[in-house]
C-alpha cells in the first residue's frame, strides 16, 4: 500500500504528516509504522508523526464527550518517534495548522480550533508565523533530574504533557543528551520532556531539551512554555526562548493562558509504502 505524506518543521522540530481524514488509510496507526517513518536513516525522518484526521472518527475522543467539541473538525493525532502517544506538541500544532490552511481545509482568514489529547487548542495565523493558545500551565512542585553523576532540582510543569525544567548556568551541563536523563518515574510514569534552561536576560531564555520517545530535539514548543513560566513565576509577560533550531516567543495573559508563537514550514510531500 502506498499513501501520501508531508514533511514539515517548526524551529527544526520536524514531523511526518499523514493525511488520513476519515481514518481509513492507517487504521489504528501502528507504533511500528510510526517508527519506520521517523527513522532518519531508513525512513523519512522526524521527531514524530502528525496524523491529520477528523475529530469525529477518533474513537478515543468519541469516548470522552467533554473533549469532543463540535467546532474542532480536525484532530492532531500526535505520536512520538518511538510510536508512543502524546497529549500535545506546541511546534507540531503550528505545522498542522499550516497544512490545514494550505490545503483549504479551514477558512484562510480565521483562527482554527484543533482537537488534541489535551483538549481543543486555537491557532491563529499571523503572516508566516502562528500563535497557539495552549491554555494554562500548571506548576506542580519540585522533582529531580540526573545526567550521569550530576543531579539538579527540577520544576514539574504540566503543559498538557509533562515537563521537568532544570535551570542551569551553562547549557553544556546537560552533556550530549544522547541518552535519556534519569528522573523520578513515580512522578512521571509515562515519561517526561526534560528542559535545561539558561537565563540570558529578564525576558530572554535559552534551552535544550530531551523529549520522551524522541531524544534530544532541536526545539520543543510546550517545553519553551514550561521553561518560560518556570523562570517567570506568576503573572503575565512575554519571553523570547532560543532553541537550537531557532527562536520562539512565549506569552501569558492575565487569565493565565500561555501562548506559543513561531514559524512553521512544509518542506516536502510525496508518497511512500513504509
Amino acid at each position: 500500500m502506498t499513501y501520501a505524506f508531508l514533511k514539515g518543521h517548526g524551529t527544526e522540530n520536524d514531523f511526518v504528516l499523514l493525511p488520513d481524514h476519515d481514518g481509513s488509510v492507517h487504521g489504528a496507526l501502528s507504533a511500528e509504522r510510526v517508527r519506520a517513518l521517523c527513522d532518519r536513516r531508513a525512513g523519512i525522518g522526524g521527531d514524530g508523526v502528525l496524523r491529520v484526521i477528523r475529530t469525529s472518527v477518533v474513537e478515543e475522543v468519541a469516548l470522552r464527550p467533554s473533549r469532543n467539541h463540535p467546532d474542532a473538525e480536525w484532530f492532531m493525532d500526535y505520536r512520538n518517534a518511538d510510536g508512543s502517544l502524546a497529549e500535545m506538541c506546541g511546534n507540531g500544532i503550528r505545522v498542522f495548522a499550516l497544512h490545514l490552511y494550505d490545503e483549504g481545509l479551514v477558512p484562510a482568514d480565521e483562527p482554527v480550533r484543533i482537537g488534541t489529547r489535551d483538549g481543543v487548542k486555537t491557532v491563529t495565523r499571523e503572516g508566516d508565523r502562528f500563535s497557539a493558545d495552549l491554555g494554562p500551565a500548571r506548576i506542580l512542585g519540585e522533582t529531580k533530574v540526573s545526567v550521569g553523576d550530576r543531579s539538579w532540582p527540577a520544576i514539574h510543569v504540566d503543559m498538557g504533557n509533562p515537563h521537568a525544567v532544570v535551570m542551569v548556568d551553562d547549557l553544556v551541563e546537560a552533556g550530549r543528551l544522547y541518552d535519556e536523563p534519569s528522573y523520578d518515574e513515580g512522578v512521571y510514569p509515562d515519561g517526561v520532556n526534560i528542559e535545561f534552561v539558561l537565563r540570558r536576560g529578564m525576558d530572554h531564555l535559552a534551552m535544550r531539551v530531551h523529549e520522551r520517545g524522541s531524544g534530544e530535539t532541536r526545539s520543543c514548543g510546550t517545553g519553551a512554555c514550561a521553561a518560560a513560566v518556570t523562570a517567570a513565576g506568576d503573572g503575565p509577560g512575554r519571553w523570547r526562548v532560543d532553541v537550537p533550531g531557532g527562536e520562539l516567543e512565549v506569552s501569558r495573559d492575565e487569565a493565565g493562558h500561555v501562548y506559543l508563537t513561531g514559524p512553521a514550514l512544509i518542506v516536502a510531500r510525496g508518497t511512500t509504502d513504509l
